[in-house]
């Protein structure tokens, strides 16, 4: 379902976007690309602290955005909230992240 009406909202803060930005990763097979893309970020990241090669920090925003773009147009059928609310939506997937790592949100 794509929310056409959102293109142009605005947000005063994150609090007031995270709940939209919930809302636009309601498909449990979306949720679930995030995530494993979230891991890879943070494998890639670990990985280029470990053996120095800083190659792997372009690989980790390859696979972060990989697998969350797959889901918003695969299965959400949506344009992911990046391109209109960059940084308030990298901070939505790492507290969507916490929340599924918490029990909060199901996979």
């Amino acid at each position: 379902m794509s929310h056409a009406t959102h293109t142009e909202q605005h947000f005063a803060n994150f609090a007031q976007f995270y709940p939209f930005y919930l809302s636009e990763h309601s498909n449990l097979m979306s949720r679930r690309l995030h995530f494993v893309g979230s891991l890879g970020v943070i494998g890639c990241v670990a990985m280029a602290i470990a053996t120095g090669n800083w190659l792997w920090l372009p690989a980790a925003v390859v696979c972060g955005y990989g697998f969350a773009w797959v889901g918003h147009f695969v299965f959400e059928k949506n344009r992911p909230a990046t391109f209109r609310h960059p940084i308030y939506s990298l901070m939505g997937d790492w507290v969507m992240f916490s929340d599924i790592c918490r029990g909060k949100i199901s996979l």
